[in-house]
C-alpha cells in the first residue's frame, strides 16, 4: 500500500486538474477516496472533474456522496445543480443551486454571485422549456380545431348531396366560404398568440444588477444605481460596503426606495403574468 497519505493525493489531483489532465486527476481523488472515504471534498473534487469530462451521470452520484458526507457543502450542492442542468432536470437543478446560494450565504464564501448567475441561466431553460411546450401544445390544439372544422364542413356538404342530388353551386360555396372564414379566424387567434410570445420580454431596466432577475423592492444607492434590495443587502453583508459597480464606500442606511421604479414593476407584471416564472 502506498504511503502517500489522502491530503497528498487530493493535491496531487489539484495539480493535474490544474494541468487539465482529468483521467489522471480523478485517478488521485479515486485513491484518496479509498483512503478517506469520508471526506466530501474528495468527492466534490472528482466530481468537478466530472463535469469537465461531461460525465454527467458520474458528476451527480459523486456529488451525491459529497451531500450525504456533509449536508452544508456549497461546491455538492453547486456541482450537482450543474450536473442535473445538463441533464435538462431544471427543477432540480435550481433546487440546488438556491440550496448552495443559501449556504455560501451563511458561510460568507465569495463565489455567491457565480451560483446567482448559473441560477438565472437554470430559470431561463426552465422557462424556455415550458414554453416549447406550451407551442406543442398551441400548435396541436389549432390542428385539431381546423380538422374539426373541415369534417364540419363535409358533412354538411354530405347533407347537401344527400337533400338534393344536383345540390346547387351557390349551396356548396356558401359551405366552403363558412368552413373557410372560421379556418381563418383560427388562423389569426393562433398568429395572435404567437405574436404576444415573441414580445414576452423583460425590459432590462426593470432586473436587478446583481441577480439579473425581475426586482421586488427596488432601491437606490448613492451612485444613482438601482439595485434589488435582498441582493444588495446581501452583497453588503457577504461581499463588502461598497457599490458592486462603481465600487465606492456604500452602507445599507444609505440604500433608498425607488418607488417610481416599483409602481413599474408591479404594473408589468400585472399585466404579464407569464414574467414570475421568467
Amino acid at each position: 500500500m502506498s504511503r502517500t497519505s489522502a491530503a497528498e493525493l487530493k493535491e496531487q489531483g489539484n495539480r493535474l486538474f490544474a494541468a487539465r489532465n482529468y483521467d489522471d486527476a480523478i485517478g488521485c481523488y479515486t485513491k484518496a477516496i479509498i483512503k478517506n472515504p469520508s471526506s466530501s471534498t474528495f468527492y466534490t473534487n472528482r466530481a468537478l472533474c466530472y463535469l469537465k469530462q461531461k460525465k454527467w451521470q458520474q458528476a451527480i452520484a459523486d456529488c451525491q456522496h459529497a451531500i450525504e458526507i456533509e449536508s452544508k457543502s456549497v461546491k455538492g450542492h453547486f456541482f450537482l445543480a450543474q450536473a442535473y442542468l445538463e441533464h435538462q432536470l431544471y427543477d432540480e437543478a435550481i433546487a440546488n443551486f438556491k440550496q448552495a446560494h443559501e449556504l455560501a450565504k451563511d458561510q460568507k464564501l465569495n463565489f455567491g454571485d457565480d451560483i446567482t448567475a448559473a441560477l438565472r441561466t437554470a430559470k431561463k431553460k426552465r422557462w424556455n422549456q415550458l414554453e416549447e411546450k406550451r407551442i406543442e401544445q398551441e400548435v396541436s390544439l389549432e390542428k385539431y380545431l381546423k380538422e374539426l372544422i373541415i369534417a364540419d364542413k363535409e358533412k354538411k356538404l354530405d347533407a347537401l348531396i344527400k337533400d338534393d342530388d344536383t345540390a346547387s353551386e351557390e349551396g356548396v360555396k356558401m359551405v366552403d366560404e363558412a368552413a373557410n372564414k372560421r379556418i381563418a379566424e383560427v388562423t389569426d387567434l393562433f398568429q395572435q398568440l404567437d405574436d404576444r410570445r415573441k414580445k414576452r420580454e423583460v425590459p432590462d431596466q426593470l432586473c436587478g444588477k446583481i441577480s439579473f432577475e425581475v426586482m421586488r423592492e427596488p432601491v437606490i444607492a448613492p451612485s444613482g444605481i438601482t439595485y434589488d434590495k435582498k441582493d444588495i443587502e446581501e452583497h453588503l453583508q457577504r461581499v463588502g460596503h461598497f457599490d458592486p459597480i462603481t465600487r465606492s464606500e456604500l452602507k445599507a442606511t444609505q440604500l433608498i426606495p425607488n418607488l417610481a421604479m416599483k409602481e413599474v414593476i408591479d404594473e408589468f407584471l400585472e399585466h404579464n403574468g407569464w414574467a414570475e416564472d421568467y
